[in-house]
């Protein structure tokens, strides 16, 4: 979707230079705004591509339930490592 901002403000910048007057400050100007959209939406999707993918966020409960799950690991290993008497 962005290239279609790249595209219309290529379109509006030829159209600049092929008139003159008013309409030419326009086309400038609508050029400038695409030439923007395009960096700021190139600039967001390459943003949204390296974040984290929020499913793989834990919640809470999960966390909690990790934690007690490690707890009883180191729990049963110090068990099995002290030496009977």
């Amino acid at each position: 979707m962005h290239w279609l901002y790249l595209l219309l403000s290529i379109a509006a910048l030829a159209a600049a230079f092929n008139t003159s007057g008013g309409l030419m400050a326009i086309c400038l100007l609508a050029g400038l705004a695409f030439l923007l959209a395009f960096v700021l939406k190139l600039a967001a999707e390459r943003v949204g591509s390296r974040s984290r993918d929020e499913h793989m966020i834990l919640d809470p409960e999960e966390l909690r339930r990790f934690r007690e799950q490690a707890e009883a690991r180191k729990l049963a290993a110090a068990q099995q490592s002290d030496p009977p008497r």
